[in-house]
Formats: C-alpha cells, structure tokens, sequence
C-alpha cells in the first residue's frame, strides 16, 4: 500500500496510507478522522483532476511519497456545555417539586391514613392555601380558643412543607395538635391508636378552621371557608297529619348521598339525601308528629362537597358496618335541578354564555344575540349574584366579582375507603392536580394514575370506593356594572337623549325607536323609574353590543 502525504490549509499530514484495494471513499473517510472535513466537502487534487470516490487507483498512478492537495472546510467543532447535566436530586427541593408535577406525600404515623387523606384533599385547594398563608390576620378576634389557633397553625405549616418537598413529611406536629383539639383522634387499643372516620377529620377540620380564618369585619362574606365549601339549603318542613307547614335556611360543609337498593348514580342519591323524616312535637296536635323535609340548594360553593353515606351502626357487632353496593360518579356534575327556583333564576344567564362558549369550542353556531351578551355590561344588585361568587369575600378567597357560577362543577379529588368497617381498613386521597394529572396519595407514595381509572373508585367490592367527592366549580366570566341612581339616560348609537321625569311608557317606546335603527339595545325587563325619576331597584339593562347605553349620574349611592 501506498504511502503519501497530503496538505490541507497550513498542516501536512505525512504518511497516509491508501488501501488500493478499497475505493477513494474509504480514504476520505481517513482524512476526514484527520482534518475534521466531511468526505464530501473534500476536493483532492490527482492525475486528472479530482479524486472521485468510486475512482478506480491503478488509473490514477499514485505513486509513494507523492504529495496530495486537499481543499475543503472542516466541521464545526462541537463545544462542551457550559453547564454539565443536572439530576433531580441534586435540584433544590421547591425545583424537584416543580419538575416531578406533585408534592410530597404524608408518612402513616399509626393508622393516621384518615388524617393523611383528608390533608391531601384540602391541600389541592389553592384558595385555602391562600388564605393560610395570611394567617393569623391582623386584629385577629381574641375568641378564638388557643388550641383552634394551635390546629390552623400547624395546618398552615403542613401544607407549606408539602408545597416544598418532593420527598414524604412527617406529619408529627399536626397529628399531635389534632389531638389535642380533638380527643377522639387518640383513641388507643391494645396500646395503638385506632383507626378513625374520614369524614369526622374532614369536617372537624373544616369547622376548625372556619372559625379561625374569618375575618375581622363584621361582613357577612367573612368567613372564608363557608365561602369555599358553604352551601345553603332551603327546606320546606310539612306536616301531612296537621298541615303544618314551615321553611328552614342552613348551612352545611357537605351534601349526603344516601345509598340504598334504587341508587345506582350520585345524583339519585343526592336527591334521596335531600328528602328526609323527622319527627318532633306539633303545637296544633299537642304531640309529637312525623314531619317530610324537603331540601333544594340556594347558595353554591367553590368546592362543592359530597359524601357517601356508605356507613350505619351495626347493633349485632356493635360497630359502623359498611355498604358495598357502586354508586358511580361523573368527572363531570351538574346541580342544577337539585337548586331552588331563586337559584335556578340567577344560574341560567351564566348558564347559557357557558353552552355558547363551548359550542364554539365544537364549532357550532349559536345564537348571535345570546353569544354577544358575553360581552354586553349587565346592571345587577346584590340579589342577583349568587352569594358566594360576590367578590365582598374576604382576602385569601381570589373569586373575581365578575365571575359567576353555572351549577356545574368539575371532580378534582376524591377520598376512597378500603375494608368491611370505617374503624378499620385503609383510605386513600386521589387529587387531581393543576397540570392535569391525577396522583394517587397513599400516605407517603405518590403514584400517577389515569383519569378512567378514577370514575372505577365506585363501590361495589373490596376494592377502593369513593367515600368522599369534591368538586370545583366551572365559573364563567360576565362584566357587571352595579346600579346607581340616574338622572339621564343616552345611546352611544343616537345623539337622542331621554331626560330624566321621562315616563316608563316612553322609554319604553325610545329604546324600541333605538332598536329598530339598529342600536342594538336589549332590554330586560323593561327600565322602569320611579316617582323621582329613577331606576327602580328590581329591574336590570342588559346593554348593546358595543357598550350603547350608558347613564348620567346624578349621585353614586353603591349597591342597592
């Protein structure tokens, strides 16, 4: 084999060999280990011009020692990261977090996965979060007893070091403080603690910190936690022996799905747990009768609540016994006929700009006149905005004013029990979090899981069966301009102005005028004004299209 030398740029590489039994190529691919310059970029200079890479050697006559000519440029040379490649564990704990898409979960301290699942649930809520963090508020009520104060405390601290660990928190400080508060929650046997109720943490829990995040103002939107998970029910208590008739308002944390042979899905048994007996003393039969309680919501929450009423005390164990039968569950849950009339009539406007807003999503046509209210400005008081979608909350609870609830709401974690017996057995939190995903919190594993195999949670074996629902409620954005005292009334789309003194009759007449020459002004219902000339204070304007009708103001008098 031939030896040669061959130059390129500057440099001179002395003694190559060329396999002639090999075509050019290979020797190419030589140079290209040497000079770094791709074999196609290569032009070598021979007898005959340039050396092709299927070219046959003996034609060539190179001979040995001959000096080769090569042109050609050199790839870029690849440089070394500035920064080496980083692992997860070496991250700070608040990045792993970040990058692993969950917090920590909870080590079991002794049958304390009651606990554990209750934190996990309460935890995926961003507004409690908040309103922890502010904790405790300046001109906190001294009312508050110390260990209501201890318990949000170490609830504020808990869900601050799950928020900043990757690796599972021992949940010691808490459990104690729980205890303390709750005595219940350190039942022992055989020198161990028992097993509790799900539920009875949640709720205990709950009302504890209902009383300690309110705010100091006497608002009646002050109590945070009422205003995340409140919801009130309207009930009509009669009596079919006397005829007694009565109507209740309360407020609860929860609503209860009673199971029994005919419920198979949720909302038939939220429709039975709406329905009760109870029985009490009549004044009118001087005993005590049997009374029906029939129950609608009309207040919604942020997070609506629900629980599966699946168990009862067993007389011949003597224990809370336990029921099987699946109740399936929807990802999606819409309340709607469950509310009272007053609470369907303030749903349906929101209601209705929802099933717009996603049609469009699907690519249907609605109506122009319904989808051009999103962005019409709607004159409302107090009474038709649902309570607890008032922005008058206090700070920790981030519900904008203008966003307003539909009665439907979207599952985002759910609470399974495992066993025969609420006192034994194992829970589980599933919590959907803001990326998407749902985890699986069994106390100190997180694990991933798939949103089919969340709606599988619904009973029927011994398997994991939802024992505890929450929702979150889908809102929907509507511009609101509070009501006001007026003393004129104009359209942006006509240089008319109707004056204050003029008679309902004829505004009526001007804004029919208005629509017809294409201002675009709806009204509903007709704006009335009073003896002064003013708005009367049950009617609401929903204005044009492009913001048409305005008012002049005579004074600014705020909500009435």
């Amino acid at each position: 084999m031939p030896t040669v030398s061959v130059k390129w740029q500057k440099e001179t590489f002395p003694g190559v060999e060329i396999d002639t039994t090999q075509p050019p190529y290979v020797f190419k691919c030589q140079l290209y280990d040497l000079t770094g310059v791709p074999p196609e970029r290569q032009k070598i200079m021979v007898k005959g011009g340039l050396l092709k890479d299927d070219a046959d050697w003996s034609t060539l006559g190179v001979k040995e020692g001959q000096k080769l000519m090569m042109m050609g440029t050199a790839d870029e040379i690849v440089k070394a990261p500035e920064k080496g490649p980083v692992f997860m564990e070496d991250l700070p704990e608040e990045e792993q977090v970040v990058a692993v898409g969950h917090t920590a979960g909870l080590f079991n301290l002794g049958n304390t996965c009651y606990m554990n699942s209750t934190v996990q649930c309460l935890h995926s809520v961003p507004e409690l979060k908040s309103a922890l963090i502010k904790y405790p508020h300046p001109g906190k009520s001294n009312d508050l007893d110390q260990s209501s104060h201890l318990l949000t405390v170490a609830t504020r601290d808990l869900f601050t070091e799950l928020d900043k660990n990757v690796k599972a928190v021992a949940p010691m400080q808490f459990w104690m403080v729980l205890r303390k508060k709750y005595p219940q929650f350190g039942q022992l046997h055989n020198g161990s603690f028992m097993q509790q109720d799900a539920e009875e943490c949640w709720t205990q829990l709950l009302y504890t910190l209902s009383l300690s995040l309110r705010s100091p103002s006497s608002s009646e939107n002050s109590d945070t936690v009422k205003a995340l998970f409140g919801i009130e029910l309207v009930s009509r208590v009669h009596c079919q022996e006397s005829g007694e008739e009565s109507s209740e308002m309360e407020s609860v944390y929860a609503l209860k799905c009673h199971i029994s042979h005919e419920v198979n899905h949720l909302h038939e048994g939220l429709k039975h747990g709406l329905k009760s007996e109870l029985e009490k003393a009549s004044p009118s039969l001087g005993r005590s009768a049997v009374y029906l309680k029939d129950s609608h919501i009309n207040g919604l929450p942020r997070y609506l609540t629900i629980q599966f009423v699946r168990f009862f005390w067993k007389r011949e164990s003597n224990q809370k016994a336990k029921i099987l039968r699946k109740v399936d569950y929807p990802v999606e849950l819409d309340v709607y006929d469950l509310c009272s009339d007053d609470l369907r009539k303030k749903l349906e406007a929101p209601r209705k700009i929802l099933r717009d807003e996603e049609g469009k999503k699907l690519g249907l046509k609605t109506n122009e006149k319904s989808t051009s209210s999103v962005d019409k400005d709607v004159k409302m008081n107090d009474a038709e905005v649902p309570e607890s979608s008032n922005a008058t909350l206090q700070e920790g609870v981030v519900l904008d004013k203008e966003m307003y609830l539909t009665g439907i709401y979207d599952l985002v974690a759910v609470l399974t029990h495992k066993g025969r017996s609420a006192d034994s057995g194992h829970y589980v939190a599933w919590v959907k979090q803001e990326s998407g995903k749902w985890i699986q919190y069994d106390d100190d594993s997180p694990i991933q899981q798939r949103e089919e195999d969340i709606t599988k949670l619904s009973g029927g074996g011994d398997w994991h069966m939802a024992y505890m629902c929450m929702y979150k409620a889908r809102l929907v954005p509507m511009r609101v301009v509070h009501k006001k005292w007026f003393s004129a009334l104009y359209c942006s789309g006509s240089e008319e102005v109707i004056p204050s003194g003029t008679g309902i009759k004829a505004v009526s007449t001007k804004f029919q005028q208005l629509n017809e020459d294409g201002a675009m002004v709806h009204v509903l219902p007709i704006v009335a004004m009073d003896h002064q000339h003013q708005f009367m204070n049950d009617d609401y304007v929903l204005f044009g299209e492009h913001d048409t009708m305005f008012a002049t103001e005579s004074s600014d008098v705020g909500r009435i």
